[in-house]
């Protein structure tokens, strides 16, 4: 088996298996808790996943770049 289908089955297996957790900062749990400010929960587990889509997305981008960049590199020494 090649090393890229390998890898590509692990990673498959990976997300497969993953848990699904809702995790919370002290500062919203404890807003929460109290519930004197009317926040919903959802609403606020909703935005902590918005904000950590975008340290994703920087890590992704940064790959594909490097990616790009290791590919072009070793197509113009093959030519």
């Amino acid at each position: 088996m090649s090393k890229r289908v390998i890898n590509f089955g692990i990673v498959f297996f990976a997300l497969l298996l993953s848990v699904q957790a809702n995790a919370q900062c002290a500062m919203c749990r404890a807003s929460l808790e109290s519930s004197d400010g009317g926040i919903k929960p959802e609403a606020v587990n909703d935005g902590i996943v918005y904000l950590m889509i975008f340290p994703y997305l920087l890590v992704g981008l940064v790959g594909y770049a490097v990616y790009r960049l290791r590919k072009k590199k070793t197509t113009n020494t093959t030519e």
